[in-house]
């Protein structure tokens, strides 16, 4: 968990530095929250690499006429004090704005939506507009 909120904050500060790439160390969870991220639309990409023997990840950020897609980020979930949300908390944190809350659930990190539209809650690690 740690590691998810270290990569989070290292993307904002990166895209507030208007920097265009990140390298950062690799972590499942990490990847799985980059590749959601890409999805949603605040990264370009997400990829792997190795140098000198160990893993990284290289993050490529996105940029909407030189502006970033990426502009603050929530952190809810701490490792001193987790939340957990069913389909309905997950909704009520999302209608507060226009925010996309990144989930952890038993079927592997998504979207508050994609949560939602399956009836499935988790751990809500982060928001992000």
């Amino acid at each position: 968990m740690n590691s998810a909120l270290d990569f989070i904050i290292r993307i904002k500060n990166a895209s507030l530095a208007r920097r265009r790439e990140v390298v950062l160390p690799y972590s499942n969870l990490s990847k799985e929250i980059g590749k959601v991220l890409v999805k949603e639309g605040f990264l370009e990409s997400i990829k792997e690499e190795a140098s000198k023997g160990k893993k990284n990840l290289k993050v490529i950020v996105k940029y909407e006429k030189r502006l970033p897609a990426l502009t603050e980020v929530e952190i809810i979930s701490k490792p001193s004090l987790r939340i957990y949300k069913d389909a309905n908390g997950i909704f009520e944190i999302e209608k507060r704005g226009k925010k996309t809350v990144i989930v952890s659930t038993n079927q592997g990190i998504m979207t508050g939506k994609q949560a939602r539209s399956k009836g499935i809650g988790g751990e809500v690690i982060f928001s992000i507009w």
